[in-house]
């Protein structure tokens, strides 16, 4: 994308940004600018965190939140609704018990219990929780079909021009802590509130930055919609990296970082979470998955970055624990050490034996085993784990039952199929 042909109008004011900043003074926090010197050694270059999961609801989201509903017309104080997957919903919560204002927040209906707990707590008794919808689209259908329903303001999540502004707030307090020249600025992606926000400020104070967006692979909504230079809606998403995952992104957004960005990359789920778990046992740091997005896409522009000035936006660390299990699955996989099979064994003496003496190595382990209902009385399906030590043991394993004949389909990569089972 040419920066030089950026017209005007698709910038968002640098004067509403300013007002937005001093509007958001004393209800945020002014979270740092860090240097991580692990990531920094890792990648060989100068590496900054953004540290949004330091914010007051610990995400980015309370700057638009709040910029909106505090410049309410005073007839439209009445009665707010909002639509969110978690960090949205915190941010409105804080910015109801803030402004004395009565809140009903949509969220979809699997939402960690953890992000529910903290809607409430934020809005101390001036918010409801509504838990409907599979997805977040699902979800803002039904949250603005209530509020129209019944009169109400509602606020969302990244397109609208106030909200933009107050996310923006975050591209200036980066350019204000740094004092050396940003090479690279990596945002993740949503619907493209923040991204369309701190690229307009850039735009105007940092023109030489190049800007990078990223979306996880299961949900790229913006990614997509770029490619085809329209808007577009996806039929389904992998709703992992819940604070990203959103079928289409906005129509202002959409406009402003189509024309400022440099690039969108995905970045696989996997991916996403080795680098969480990375991040808490090198640094101790907690993140979201989708605050985790801006570090991942470090190793996919590695060469790019060396010897740069780079800066990660790090969006939030409201993250369950409860679903770390799935976070380590996940990496696992995506690193190679953990494999799922379904194995056609015979129902004959020693078949069993057989697969354990010479087609597992001396360091594979079994770490799941479930006979399925048998076909027939010769053969009988087995779903299988097995944990190796390196990434490519598995395919001496493949050679080997293939040697052995054992008739077996690979299971991973098919969540779907894997669910049944894990």
């Amino acid at each position: 994308m040419d920066k030089d042909i950026v017209a005007l109008d698709t910038v968002v004011s640098l004067e509403k940004v300013e007002k937005a900043a001093k509007n958001l003074k004393g209800v945020i926090n002014k979270t740092p600018l860090l240097q991580n010197h692990w990531l920094s050694q890792l990648y060989d270059a100068r590496v900054y965190l953004k540290r949004e999961d330091l914010q007051v609801v610990r995400s980015y989201k309370i700057r638009g939140a709040y910029n909106k509903m505090s410049n309410l017309p005073q007839q439209e104080e009445r009665e707010i609704v909002c639509s969110s997957a978690g960090n949205h919903a915190q941010g409105v919560a804080y910015a109801c018990q803030l402004l004395g204002l009565k809140g009903y927040i949509f969220m979809p209906a699997k939402t960690p219990a953890q992000k529910v707990s903290k809607v409430r707590g934020f809005g101390k008794g001036w918010v409801e929780v509504v838990l409907t919808g599979d997805t977040y689209d699902d979800t803002f259908k039904a949250a603005k079909e209530f509020s129209d329903s019944r009169g109400s303001t509602f606020v969302p999540p990244f397109d609208d021009i106030a909200i933009v502004e107050g996310q923006a707030t975050v591209g200036l307090e980066i350019l204000e802590s740094a004092n050396f020249q940003i090479d690279y600025l990596f945002m993740p992606i949503g619907g493209g509130g923040l991204a369309a926000g701190v690229s307009s400020v850039f735009k105007q104070l940092s023109p030489n930055t190049k800007l990078v967006g990223v979306q996880p692979q299961g949900a790229p909504s913006m990614y997509n919609s770029l490619k085809a230079q329209k808007r577009l809606a996806l039929d389904t998403i992998d709703s992992f990296v819940d604070g990203a995952a959103v079928k289409s992104p906005g129509e202002l957004t959409f406009g402003i970082c189509r024309e400022l960005l440099d690039d969108v990359v995905l970045v696989p789920e996997g991916q996403i979470c080795v680098d969480i778990l990375k991040m808490y046992n090198e640094e101790g740091v907690v993140l979201e998955p989708a605050g985790t997005l801006s570090i991942s896409v470090l190793k996919y522009y590695a060469d790019k970055i060396k010897g740069k000035n780079v800066v990660c936006v790090i969006s939030g660390s409201n993250n369950d624990i409860t679903r770390m299990e799935d976070i380590k699955e996940r990496a696992m996989q995506h690193q190679g050490l953990k494999h799922y099979f379904m194995i056609t064994f015979s129902q004959t003496p020693g078949a069993l034996r057989t697969f354990m003496n010479r087609v597992l190595g001396p360091d594979d382990d079994i770490i799941h085993f479930q006979y399925i209902k048998k076909n027939n009385k010769e053969k009988g399906p087995v779903f299988i784990g097995i944990e190796v030590k390196q990434s490519q043991d598995v395919e001496l394993i493949k050679a080997r039952m293939t040697e052995e004949g054992f008739a077996y389909e690979y299971l991973n990569g098919k969540q779907d199929f894997l669910n049944m089972f894990l």
